[in-house]
């Protein structure tokens, strides 16, 4: 397992290419359910752990684990964030030249 600590969209995200609806906001809750994770497993929690600590069912971090999360809203998501103690900013500016479309763009970084 890598230690790289990246999440973020792709060039060319896939999901855009494989026509998802709202594609960027789908990826950016795929990736918000990845930084959960990687949390849990840097902290080394189990499932039942995590959930007791996030306020959930383990079914649900089970879920988020496994990237399985229509049930969850991109709120959700950054709330459970919070209570692993880490800061959601979202920053709003100009659209990439690289990108075709503004869209939304999740990073999990080390500090601010």
């Amino acid at each position: 397992m890598s230690n790289d600590l990246t999440v973020g969209t792709i060039d060319g995200d896939i999901l855009e290419h494989l026509g998802i609806p709202d594609a960027a906001e789908e990826r950016a809750r795929v990736d918000m359910a990845s930084a959960i994770t990687i949390e849990i497993r840097r902290r080394g929690l189990t499932q039942r752990a995590a959930a007791a600590l996030l306020g959930v069912a383990q079914p649900d971090v089970s879920a988020i684990m496994n990237a399985r999360i229509d049930g969850f809203s991109q709120e959700r998501l950054e709330r459970l964030l919070n209570k692993l103690d880490q800061e959601v900013r979202i920053q709003i500016g100009p659209r990439p030249k690289w990108k075709d479309e503004a869209g939304v763009t999740v990073e999990l970084v080390a500090a601010f």
